[in-house]
């Protein structure tokens, strides 16, 4: 049954489709015969109480020369589309905030919305690894930096990250005769105004930070390693790191089970965990990547997978 999908997303000019995880989505909307539309921020309203979507009819192609082809916009009430897919890139401001809440009111009008408004706010993509502390490695959260640097001095070496960051921005190794520790805690809670998380650094980074998807709950059979390059920490692509699909780890499946209930239950229904080792870091669910590597890899079909699944939803 052909569908009316739209997707809320960053410039789609601007996009590399080789690693983009929601063309892939896009490409297999497509495939399947639905009526794809593209919008940005710029494109979602609230009138009336009614949310309303100005989008494009959108066509795609797996071609990095011409990727996409667009009608003229025009003006829709969103209960027009079966799927909302909301793939608008963090940070996690004001402004996603009045989205999501208009996109709950797509939701009261019978579209399914991909995550759930109300998931996306609940869901920080940092402390939301608190609900499973037993996957976890030892976290303070705080804004003190007094209480971060005891932190740092009792577990020796450490990691510091801002709450609402992605791509591995704003993230830091702290180490308790480190020079700079009393100025890295400044900057992260902001001269104690922000809150700030510290965790305890995991050596197995250098094997990769893997990021493994999940489909209403349950996983992927593969994930994406992000080994960090020569003299770095992070492992994210976005910062010289390189990618490497594997099947999961027994470990791996066994924080997707732990993880993975949660999830459905709040209507998450595309995530991608970050597991280091053998612990959970991040939990993201506004625009999780690594669809394509992980399909190049292995030639399977993650995006319709999901599709297989949201379409069940609906049946």
């Amino acid at each position: 049954m052909s569908r009316r999908v739209a997707v809320l997303m960053d410039p789609i000019q601007k996009i590399k489709i080789h690693k983009d995880s929601t063309f892939a989505m896009m490409l297999e909307a497509q495939r399947r015969g639905h009526e794809l539309h593209v919008l940005e921020q710029s494109g979602l309203m609230l009138r009336d109480g009614r949310a309303q979507l100005r989008t494009r009819r959108t066509r795609v192609a797996d071609d990095p020369q011409r990727w996409y082809e667009q009608d003229a916009a025009e003006v829709h009430d969103a209960a027009r589309f079966d799927f909302v897919l909301m793939r608008k890139d963090p940070p996690f401001d004001g402004e996603y905030l009045y989205d999501t809440q208009i996109l709950e009111r797509a939701e009261a009008a019978g579209v399914t919305v991909v995550n759930r408004p109300q998931a996306l706010r609940d869901a920080n993509e940092k402390l939301f690894t608190a609900l499973f502390p037993q996957c976890c490695a030892q976290t303070l959260v705080a804004r003190d930096a007094a209480d971060l640097r005891a932190f740092v001095a009792e577990h020796g070496d450490c990691v510091a990250k801002v709450l609402d960051a992605m791509g591995g921005a704003s993230i830091f190794r702290l180490r308790p005769d480190d020079p700079n520790l009393n100025v890295i805690l400044e900057t992260v809670t902001a001269e104690g105004r922000r809150a700030a998380m510290v965790q305890r650094y995991i050596p197995a980074i250098s094997e990769g930070d893997k990021r493994i998807l999940l489909i209403d709950g349950e996983p992927v059979p593969y994930a994406l390693a992000r080994i960090p390059k020569a003299g770095e920490f992070r492992g994210n692509l976005a910062r010289g790191g390189s990618g490497r699909a594997q099947p999961l780890s027994e470990r791996d499946r066994w924080i997707a089970a732990q993880v993975g209930p949660e999830l459905r239950r709040r209507g998450l229904y595309f995530v991608g965990v970050d597991v280091i080792g053998d612990y959970l870091t991040e939990v993201n669910v506004t625009s999780p990547t690594c669809i394509r590597e992980i399909d190049a890899a292995y030639g399977i079909n993650i995006a319709g997978m999901l599709f297989d699944r949201l379409e069940a939803l609906r049946a």
